[in-house]
């Protein structure tokens, strides 16, 4: 009984123990990016970080407007969301409740395997296939711009968005489907009316990892995005080159001199990612606490 008392204890405080590491290692990761972030802000005023819109950071005078490199992560962000949240939950909707086992057993595997794909891989297909096919269906002087990041990141986050969302579907209690069906309700409506909404919290779960994925890509929306700091219009800025704040962070920071205004804005950059993270995260968790209370 001791023993058993102390394995238990043992337990328990490794489990404290990788908690507290983690909760640490954010916490430090805080410093580091606020640190050298904020002195960017001893020399350059914050209104002008947050609203100019040129990004010329080696010129005289620097200017390092984040708006243009906001406005062209949103741009590819937004647009890969409404190219994967649909299709992602739609396969997984097929994968849990219509496909053939067989079919099914074949499939969820595939697309987990896909999100296992470096970044990279992504973008040198796109750069290779999609730039291509891009400049020429449209027209259009490049194949690198926005649309091609956002079709290039749907692809990236549908495998976490399919695989998690079919796993939240899969785990609705059979009991209230067949409830659904002795009701009357037809398959499709079971789906649409009883299915899915048992499975909201864990689809929003699914579909802010997605986000955040998307978000937070660097290699691929660096190869295919044109890397032009530009403020993109609407809808014109899609079929245009942007520049993205993690591109522009691993395009810049190899070269930049340590301890110079540009390399706090970097680190000023990294802050904005970081808080945009959080926020998205924040976010997840209200919907999945609200959808569950609810259920």
């Amino acid at each position: 009984m001791l023993n058993r008392q102390l394995k238990e204890k043992g337990i328990e405080s490794l489990l404290f123990a990788a908690g507290a590491a983690a909760v640490l290692a954010l916490f430090l990761l805080c410093i580091f990016l606020f640190k050298d972030g904020l002195l960017l802000f001893e020399n350059y005023p914050i209104s002008s970080f947050l609203t100019d819109t040129k990004w010329y950071p080696t010129s005289e005078p620097e200017h390092f407007g984040l708006l243009p490199l906001l406005l062209g992560s949103l741009i590819v962000t937004v647009g890969a969301i409404l190219f994967s949240v649909p299709l992602g939950i739609a396969t997984a909707i097929y994968i849990s409740e219509l496909a053939d086992p067989k079919i099914s057993n074949i499939l969820k595997p595939v697309t987990e395997i896909l999100a296992g794909i470096p970044s990279v891989v992504y973008g040198f297909f796109g750069l290779v296939i999609l730039v291509p096919i891009v400049q020429k269906t449209l027209q259009i002087p490049t194949g690198q711009t926005a649309l091609t990041g956002s079709i290039m990141l749907g692809i990236m986050a549908l495998p976490t968005i399919i695989s998690i969302s079919e796993d939240a579907i899969s785990s609705v209690p059979r009991s209230i489907k067949e409830g659904s069906l002795a009701l009357g309700s037809t398959k499709w409506q079971t789906i649409y009316k009883v299915t899915v909404p048992a499975a909201l919290s864990g689809i929003s779960a699914a579909v802010m990892l997605g986000v955040g994925r998307a978000i937070g890509e660097t290699m691929t929306v660096m190869m295919v995005t044109g890397n032009s700091a530009v403020i993109p219009g609407f809808p014109s800025g899609l079929f245009a080159p942007v520049r993205t704040m993690t591109a522009t962070i691993a395009l810049e920071m190899g070269e930049v001199p340590q301890g110079s205004d540009h390399f706090h804005a970097l680190f000023a950059i990294g802050s904005v990612l970081f808080i945009t993270t959080f926020i998205i995260n924040i976010i997840a968790n209200y919907i999945k606490r609200r959808y569950r209370f609810n259920l």
